[in-house]
């Protein structure tokens, strides 16, 4: 099997590269330079060198507030450089494997929402993903989507880092507890890929951890963890504040958690609890932290 992966240096990439490689997939992961999707022809000679079995899009513009003043941007990537990777996925008779987002769904929801929910994004980074989901499908007949959310992981920027990075430094966090959702280990998201790699099936699929949380919560948990671990903490409490004492240019769904049954059905093992999932994090972190 070979598989190209868009996005591979980013923080969910790099976990599905390394993933990949070991279950002996011959990967191609071309950087940005060589696969951009702001320039379609780079995506269509990507494809056309690799000659892959399989596509997987982990690129995207995920500036949720910088999407609000670069419209352009967000939809140039989310949507248009998902549809020529998809239209060169079905170019190779490639299966397309495409990743979004929560964002996609309001957030008035009170249960977790199913893949055949009515979707209503928010912003212009929900809408620019919901745009790349429907493009992808119609471009390429053999394609996946997976929904995800609240994703962090070893490398790159993520909200784990930056709690850390924050509790280091004061005493005090203050964060939004009326957002709710499910925190996500990039490597866990990682292996449920790759079991829907085994026997593909076309349509929409939804990922995250187990359980739920508020962004209080998140963080909260995060704090305690780092501590127990032996992460330089100096925060002494984490305080719970509302959306409203924390505006943002963009508006966030308030309730964005997933239903896994449908994807729970095609995986070996339980999906792990996110709780479970911070805790390994944390600890490989500890033993490569210039990622």
């Amino acid at each position: 099997m070979r598989v190209l992966v868009a996005g591979a240096t980013g923080q969910l990439g790099v976990d599905l590269v390394n993933l990949l490689r070991c279950r002996g997939v011959d990967v191609a992961a071309p950087d940005a330079q060589r696969l951009d999707l702001l320039r379609p022809q780079t995506v269509r000679d990507a494809v056309h060198h690799a000659r892959p079995h399989w596509v997987i899009n982990c690129a995207a513009y995920t500036q949720v507030d910088g999407a609000e003043q670069d419209r352009e941007t967000a939809f140039a990537v989310n949507r248009d450089g998902a549809r020529v990777l998809a239209e060169a996925a079905a170019a190779a008779q490639a299966w397309m494997l495409q990743v979004s987002t929560d964002f996609v769904f309001s957030g008035q929801s009170s249960a977790p929402y199913t893949e055949d929910a009515p979707t209503g994004p928010l912003g212009v980074y929900g809408q620019s993903k919901r745009d790349g989901e429907l493009a992808v499908q119609q471009a390429c007949a053999s394609s996946i989507v997976v929904r995800t959310a609240w994703l962090y992981g070893v490398h790159g920027n993520n909200f784990v880092k930056t709690m850390l990075r924050l509790a280091a430094q004061r005493d005090e966090l203050r964060v939004v507890s009326d957002q709710t959702g499910t925190p996500t280990w990039t490597r866990d998201l990682a292996g449920a890929l790759w079991e829907l790699m085994q026997e593909p099936q076309v349509g929409v699929f939804h990922f995250s951890d187990a359980g739920q949380a508020s962004w209080y919560e998140f963080a909260a948990a995060i704090v305690q963890e780092a501590r127990a671990l032996g992460f330089p903490v100096q925060a002494q409490r984490v305080v719970p504040i509302t959306t409203a004492e924390y505006p943002t240019p963009a508006q966030r769904p308030a309730y964005s958690v997933l239903s896994k049954a449908k994807i729970e059905r095609l995986l070996a093992a339980p999906i792990p609890h996110w709780r479970d999932s911070l805790r390994a994090m944390l600890k490989e972190l500890q033993q490569c932290p210039e990622s």
